[in-house]
């Protein structure tokens, strides 16, 4: 790892570095990510050698009082750990950029887009747990409760990388509160994620293949809101890829917003090796219904949350959707990287 940063640092000094912005960029930022990792690994040393020192200390002068404070930078130490060994399975090109997620109601009618609304808040509160900062850029209301889709931005190093163990179909089996006869139901919703890509990066978008909506934005904010047409939904035609925002104040803030998210589905086509539709980009996704669930989240007749793709399972569903998803996205992240190998 440290040879791989002097060699890099070295390329950065030679002449004609900044003429290939892309690379350049690229070569910088792998060398900003081997720089954490370092200083990581050195603060992780110097902490496992405190709590070696603390233990003899321990034994030396068989001081039991020691033990709780022991087992606590213990714990601690192991979170950190557990937190660096993840991050040392992100390897992906984009895995270090920020993420843009929408989840789309299935079957299940009113209970899905209930679904859907859960699911957010469990997205949510991971992402605080997380330190990563959240942002709704838009969000479209069900027609009795709940929500029929969300897109929102999530901020913070890794954020994409850790997310796109998410992408997919999300099942859940409960007893609804939305129904009176108290029968059981399943529900369905989807999960759709994308890097936020570099704006230095550069594609080029013919206006003419563009369409643009204004409408008004349906969530919060005032009579300003609910009186202009700030709004923004764009269409690209060649692709049929649509994007909308409505979480600005202006029709400006909002049609920047949205561009930024067609630029890095433009990108993801791109980069894909034959140019496959929006389908293809979103992942490997079937129907938002039966058979093609990568997670199942059982309230009733037991309690369970269980991942179809490495077999990982949690016996407590509301700490999960407290967003507790850690351990799924830990054992998707070593699972994938198994298969890599």
């Amino acid at each position: 790892m440290e040879k791989e940063l002097a060699e890099l640092d070295q390329k950065a000094q030679e002449p004609g570095f900044w003429d290939d912005y892309e690379n350049s960029q690229r070569i910088l930022q792998r060398s900003k990510s081997l720089r954490n990792k370092l200083d990581m690994i050195e603060k992780l040393k110097n902490d496992s050698e405190d709590l070696i020192t603390l233990i003899q200390i321990g034994l030396e002068e068989k001081d039991e009082g020691l033990i709780g404070e022991i087992q606590e930078i213990y714990d601690s130490l192991s979170k950190k750990f557990e937190k660096f060994k993840l991050q040392t399975l992100l390897k992906g090109q984009y895995d270090k950029n920020d993420a843009i997620f929408t989840l789309h109601a299935g079957a299940g009618g009113t209970e899905a887009m209930d679904w859907v609304q859960m699911l957010l808040r469990m997205y949510t509160r991971w992402a605080e747990n997380n330190m990563f900062q959240t942002r709704i850029l838009d969000l479209l209301e069900g027609d009795e409760a709940g929500i029929k889709s969300v897109t929102v931005e999530v901020t913070g190093e890794n954020a994409y990388g850790f997310l796109k163990s998410e992408k997919g179909v999300h099942r859940l089996v409960r007893i609804s509160h939305l129904d009176a006869s108290g029968r059981r139901h399943t529900s369905f919703a989807s999960m759709e994620v994308m890097p936020v890509m570099d704006e230095n990066i550069k594609i080029e978008i013919d206006p003419d293949d563009l369409k643009i909506d204004t409408y008004r934005s349906s969530g919060a904010g005032g009579q300003h809101v609910n009186k202009t047409s700030s709004a923004v939904r764009i269409t690209h035609i060649p692709t049929g890829i649509v994007v909308a925002c409505q979480s600005e104040r202006s029709q400006h803030q909002n049609r920047e917003t949205a561009m930024k998210m067609l630029y890095a589905k433009l990108l993801q086509l791109k980069e894909q090796e034959q140019q496959k539709k929006i389908n293809d980009l979103k992942g490997e996704q079937m129907d938002i219904a039966w058979g093609s669930q990568i997670r199942s989240y059982v309230f009733c007749p037991y309690t369970l949350v269980k991942d179809h793709r490495t077999g990982y399972e949690e016996g407590n569903v509301n700490k999960v959707m407290d967003g507790g998803i850690d351990e799924f996205i830990s054992s998707y992240l070593t699972f994938m990287s198994g298969k890599e190998s």
